[in-house]
């Protein structure tokens, strides 16, 4: 098996055997600030983004944002409810869709607006 892979690898970046890598890097090193914490547990602010939905592809750019998780969006619907109910229908199915796969919370906002969370937001209801 160990042969076989062998094959294999020299075949596709030819002959590994002919290069000595040692001398190359034996001087580079990497230094780390330990003082630093990393960019994943620095607190990040939360964005509150409206949106106007028109048509059903108006909906990609708002379901990219809250798959990111630091997005509160809006989304004003009253020309899409206008024009095409239908329409309305699917962007909506859409949405309860991508805010059970992040398990966020979804609910409408007056007549013309949706509102839609992440995970870690709660819309109130009496």
């Amino acid at each position: 098996m160990k042969d076989t892979w062998l094959k294999i690898k020299n075949k596709v970046m030819g002959n590994v055997d002919d290069y000595d890598l040692s001398d190359d890097y034996e001087d580079d090193y990497l230094e780390i600030d330990s003082d630093e914490e990393p960019i994943e547990s620095k607190k990040r602010k939360i964005t509150v983004r409206p949106f106007v939905i028109n048509e059903f592809n108006d909906i990609k750019e708002p379901l990219d944002v809250l798959r990111e998780g630091y997005t509160i969006v809006l989304l004003n619907i009253k020309s899409l409810k206008d024009s095409d109910i239908m329409e309305l229908k699917r962007v909506v199915n859409k949405l309860k869709k991508t805010c059970d796969a992040i398990s966020g919370d979804i609910a409408g906002f007056g007549d013309d607006w949706i509102v839609v969370t992440p995970s870690f937001a709660e819309i109130y209801r009496n």
